[in-house]
């Protein structure tokens, strides 16, 4: 019997063996191996958490940014988007919140999907108006891409709105819920 020759380990290629130039706490180059698998596996989100860091890609909706990036307690930057035609039949939205709204703070959905304000079909509602929400109470579930996530409040206080309609898609950064701290 002969004896088999043992395989060489991967050479590994300068820029994959020195660490990422990024000043930041980003690592770019995991970061770009995350945009180079979505678009092979036709993804359009990404959403990754290690501990309190967390990742989250989007690509391809016209409504959303083409990528937007949270990286733990660092804000995202705005996207530049293409500005909307706007004509004389369409009236301009409010830029100001009505009063009864002032002093409330916005739950806002996280990403793109369908909103559902229950568990289960014959469950009762995680929340309603009059509830008192923590940091950590599941308010809803977003299903994007048969995957069904709880969104948490994130805030302390009371829900004064609902804003959302159980069972109907939602876009990124739309309000779903209006609390009173």
């Amino acid at each position: 019997m002969a004896k088999k020759k043992p395989t060489k380990p991967p050479a590994v290629s300068p820029k994959s063996a020195k660490p990422s130039s990024a000043t930041g706490p980003m690592n770019v180059d995991l970061l770009q191996q995350l945009v180079k698998l979505m678009s092979a596996n036709d993804l359009n989100t990404v959403d990754l958490r290690d501990g309190d860091k967390r990742v989250v890609l989007r690509r391809g909706a016209v409504q959303a940014p083409a990528q937007q990036v949270h990286y733990g307690n660092y804000a995202p930057t705005p996207a530049a988007q293409a500005p909307a035609a706007t004509t004389a039949a369409t009236p301009a939205p409010a830029l100001t919140a009505p009063a009864e709204d002032a002093g409330t703070i916005a739950i806002k959905s996280p990403m793109v999907g369908t909103f559902y304000a229950k568990p289960s079909p014959d469950a009762k509602a995680f929340v309603s108006v009059g509830s008192v929400v923590g940091d950590d109470t599941d308010v809803c579930v977003i299903e994007a891409m048969k995957v069904f996530n709880n969104i948490k409040a994130e805030v302390k206080g009371t829900i004064t709105k609902v804003l959302a309609e159980d069972g109907k898609p939602v876009e990124f950064g739309q309000v779903l819920f209006l609390v009173k701290p």
